[in-house]
């Protein structure tokens, strides 16, 4: 795709493809024996979480929320709001929130906080991304995580810019 915003590329399809798997076995060695509840992210982490639950050898459900901190912005407003919620309860589930990119960490701050109040068996977290050097919040990282990555506006894989450039197998920069 020759498209100028499009920059440089920060993970490659096929290193996402080996990490998630990665991801899937550790999560699915933490999670014997019990049932997991996925709680996706819309929309960025839905090709995230798909190709994620393939790898997972443990029953899984899922269930999806929809929160907006952004906008068409590049920046966080801070504020979070819920555009769509869970369709199931969590009480007594061991439930883990599927984020695409962990970047201020308001928005995980604020799930984390939403969804433990609904007394789940236990909750974590995993993120394809995060961005250590943008975190504005003190929160308790992802217990499982993708990659890290520089301060760089990342679109692709999911993630947008503008509602553009989701279904890129491949993460990249947004061109400055």
């Amino acid at each position: 795709m020759a498209d100028p915003a499009i920059g440089e590329t920060l993970v490659a399809r096929d290193e996402l493809q080996r990490r998630i798997a990665e991801l899937g076995e550790e999560i699915s060695r933490d999670y014997a024996g019990r049932e997991l509840v996925l709680v996706g992210v819309l929309k960025g982490a839905v090709l995230f979480l798909a190709d994620l639950m393939r790898h997972l050898d443990v029953p899984c459900e899922i269930d999806f929320m929809a929160v907006s901190s952004y906008g068409s912005l590049t920046d966080s407003s801070g504020v979070v709001r819920i555009l769509k919620d869970l369709d199931a309860p969590i009480k007594d589930r061991d439930v883990l929130i599927v984020e695409d990119i962990v970047d201020s960490g308001l928005t995980l701050h604020y799930l984390m906080r939403n969804l433990n109040a609904r007394e789940p068996a236990s909750l974590q977290a995993c993120a394809l991304l995060t961005k250590p050097d943008r975190l504005r919040t003190d929160i308790t990282p992802p217990r499982y995580v993708g990659f890290e990555i520089a301060n760089r506006f990342a679109i692709g894989y999911g993630l947008d810019h503008a509602q553009k450039y989701r279904n890129l197998d491949f993460v990249a920069a947004l061109a400055e």
